[in-house]
């Protein structure tokens, strides 16, 4: 089996004896280690007696890596998307961040679950991503994103007015700081922070949801995800923000583009003794009561 691992950048000291129990572990059970050219250059010399091989950016994966596992927070899985993409290669998070709905794998529980991966006792949970498209090929080839594309304003301008399309009929003008289309595996992300609600990852929905709405009556709305939206911003300043995931591009008031799922999956992968109830929960403090403890 080969398994490749990705990470950002590791400063803090408390990490590495984690990140050593992951190689050993994986070396013990006769794993084919890869590690991303961005981890590699990272780890060079800090680990010891662990075999392993570089993997480069761009490096072709399908058919090629069985696993991809990723060492740190939400974020640093929302990065391997665009090393993944189409490939359909299963991916698993071992959280170093804070909340973790998607690297969910506690660092307390390193070797049960390299021993459930490497016994393949896991199912595979795929995931709708969306992509979004303009004449003027916003993001490359990386415009598609996980979690959500983001409508906002620069800086300390004004709010922004989003005029919104569904299938081509006019929906809405969203007056605020912006506005957040969100799969349901981002549902749990910004936009929960700005009020949207939860969305189960199989329930084929999209939601939109605005940021600081002057209106009070304005409020998200959940779509089928085979909609096409489009839209058109007006805003004071001459440009505004739009983000897929954690890469932000500014763009010209007068660009507009349209939004819809992607035609790939990204494959989650989960652990027998984890589910999506659990991990909101957890992850959700549902049912606790401060006042008991």
């Amino acid at each position: 089996m080969r398994i490749a691992i990705y990470g950002r950048q590791f400063n803090d000291q408390e990490a590495l004896p984690f990140i050593q129990q992951i190689f050993d572990n994986l070396a013990q059970h006769g794993v084919d280690i890869y590690v991303h050219r961005m981890l590699f250059d990272n780890l060079e010399g800090r680990l010891t007696s662990v075999n392993y091989q570089v993997l480069e950016h761009g490096q072709s994966i399908k058919g090629f890596i069985d696993i991809f596992l990723t060492l740190g927070g939400d974020g640093t899985l929302l990065d391997t998307v665009t090393i993944i993409r189409n490939s359909g290669i299963p991916v698993i998070g071992i959280n170093f961040g804070r909340l973790g709905f998607l690297a969910s794998i506690n660092k307390n529980d390193i070797a049960a679950a390299i021993h459930a991966v490497v016994n393949k006792q896991f199912t595979l949970d795929s995931r709708t991503l969306l992509r979004i498209e303009s004449d003027s090929k916003v993001f490359g080839d990386d415009n598609f994103a996980l979690n959500e594309v983001t409508i906002h304003k620069r800086d300390d301008s004004a709010m922004i007015t989003t005029h919104t399309f569904l299938d081509g009929n006019f929906l809405n003008s969203y007056w605020s700081d912006g506005i957040i289309i969100s799969t349901a595996t981002g549902s749990t992300a910004y936009s929960l922070s700005c009020g949207g609600p939860i969305i189960f990852p199989q329930s084929n929905s999209v939601v939109i949801t605005p940021i600081s709405p002057h209106n009070l009556n304005v409020r998200p709305v959940v779509l089928p995800d085979s909609s096409k939206l489009s839209f058109e911003v007006e805003c004071r300043s001459a440009n505004y923000l739009v983000s897929c995931d954690s890469r932000t591009a500014v763009l010209d008031k007068t660009v507009r583009f349209n939004v819809r799922k992607a035609g790939f999956h990204l494959n989650l992968i989960r652990l027998n003794n984890e589910s999506y109830l659990s991990t909101l929960r957890h992850k959700l403090l549902w049912g606790l009561d401060t006042r008991n403890y």
